[in-house]
């Protein structure tokens, strides 16, 4: 795990700030009159329901082809030069099983390179990428010194510095890809005219227990949600395991933000406020494996919150001007509201209640959220997917789902709260990769 202090920035005071309007938001209301102080969560309730609801309704699943209208057939000539980059610290567990993968894909010769960063494994994972670096001639290990700083960030900019393919393709050492879908992905790619490409991310072994059936529903909806918005004019984001980006976008956006716990979040919203789009493909996903506990959930959310906050934080003078269209600042409005200020804004609205002895006010706007989260839930569990089983949307395991979802309301204060007590460090607190089954026990 590395640790770096960031200075010159404003995060602390921005996220103090936001805590204390959410903080406000949510306590103002009790005292109003009870008729009145339900008018703010009703309002929203039907602002922010209307836009999830057209959002969830939108979503086109089972998409896998968007063309620009040529008729052009992909012969082996148009498939461009491709990166395959894998960042990897402490996954002696998965690290062989991911090359073998790899090395199988179907892609024409000499036109595909497979690139694995040691990032200053402890465990085995040097030896063994060397001894496959042996086997496979199309695979390039670079080995980086623990301390070397930058995090996951850090590591794919080396790669970076040495590759020279057209387009690369970032995973995680636990990703699990079919063998032909490389001859899907890059076609939608450039003839839909993306920058950049988010695989829908696939739960594998998603039948352990309950938790690991919640992680793969709600991936499932994500995908939904992502699908939705973009439909609608608004933003899509990358995921970080099974994207595809344009090099010389990406190099023009400055190459992977090493001052941020998410690179994936952080280079979505670079992307947008370069012009650049990105392209979400439902079939075929990457596969990858569940957290296999409540503990390493707590840990990958925390990262996932911080990384998501901060980058709103330090790109909303962008994000708020006139560099992006009106359906674009419309999204990601609806979008930072539900998914930042109402878990802290119905934190207050509960303290509040129990100090005032008093009832809550907020929970029009919850009702409508969870109900909306359902929705897409159905929706992306139906649809037509490939790869690992889905879990069926039934009422034990939609209700199970919904209620999984009320960590968020958990994590978003908890983290807004160490950003802005706390001093500012990143930390690639990575998640554990291995055998589901065995972790599970």
């Amino acid at each position: 795990m590395t640790t770096t202090v960031v200075k010159g920035d404003h995060r602390r005071a921005k996220s103090a700030a936001f805590l204390v309007v959410c903080g406000c938001a949510g306590a103002a209301p009790h005292w109003l009159d009870n008729i009145r102080a339900l008018w703010p969560a009703f309002t929203l309730a039907l602002l922010l329901g209307g836009y999830g609801l057209r959002t969830v309704m939108r979503a086109a699943l089972g998409q896998t082809v968007v063309t620009d209208g040529s008729a052009q057939p992909w012969t082996e000539e148009r498939y461009p030069s491709l990166d395959v980059v894998v960042a990897a610290r402490d996954e002696e567990a998965v690290v062989s099983r991911v090359v073998e993968r790899l090395v199988n894909l179907r892609y024409p010769a000499g036109r595909l390179s497979i690139w694995v960063i040691d990032d200053g494994s402890e465990d085995q994972t040097p030896e063994l990428l060397d001894g496959l670096a042996e086997r496979y001639p199309q695979l390039r290990v670079i080995h980086r010194l623990r301390n070397a700083g930058g995090g996951k960030s850090g590591a794919l900019n080396t790669a970076l510095q040495q590759m020279s393919g057209e387009w690369l393709l970032v995973l995680d050492a636990d990703a699990q890809l079919q063998d032909d879908l490389l001859e899907t992905l890059v076609p939608f790619a450039i003839e839909g005219g993306w920058s950049a490409v988010q695989l829908r991310k696939a739960v594998i072994e998603s039948d352990c227990n309950w938790l690991t059936r919640s992680q793969a529903m709600e991936m499932a909806l994500d995908a939904v949600i992502q699908q939705g918005r973009l439909a609608g004019g608004g933003v899509a984001e990358l995921r970080g395991n099974g994207q595809l980006i344009h090099r010389q976008t990406l190099e023009g956006c400055g190459g992977f933000n090493e001052d941020t716990v998410t690179d994936d979040l952080d280079l979505s919203f670079r992307l947008l406020t370069h012009g650049a789009m990105v392209g979400i493909l439902w079939n075929p996903p990457v596969q990858e494996e569940a957290v296999p506990g409540l503990t390493a959930l707590w840990k990958q959310r925390q990262r996932w919150a911080e990384g998501g906050l901060q980058r709103f934080l330090d790109y909303w003078p962008t994000l708020t001007s006139s560099q992006l269209t009106g359906r674009q600042r419309w999204d990601l409005a609806c979008f930072f509201l539900l998914q930042y200020c109402l878990p802290v804004v119905s934190l207050m609205d509960l303290v509040t209640s129990l100090i005032t002895r008093s009832s809550p006010t907020y929970w029009p706007l919850s009702f409508v959220a969870f109900s909306i989260s359902g929705l897409a839930y159905w929706r992306g569990c139906r649809g037509d997917h490939a790869g690992p089983v889905i879990p069926r949307p039934g009422l034990w395991n939609l209700l199970v789902a919904i209620a999984y979802l009320g960590h968020w309301f958990v994590v978003i204060p908890w983290v807004t709260l160490k950003m802005a007590v706390l001093p500012k460090r990143l930390v690639w607190a990575k998640t554990s990769h291995g055998d589901l089954s065995q972790q599970l026990g």
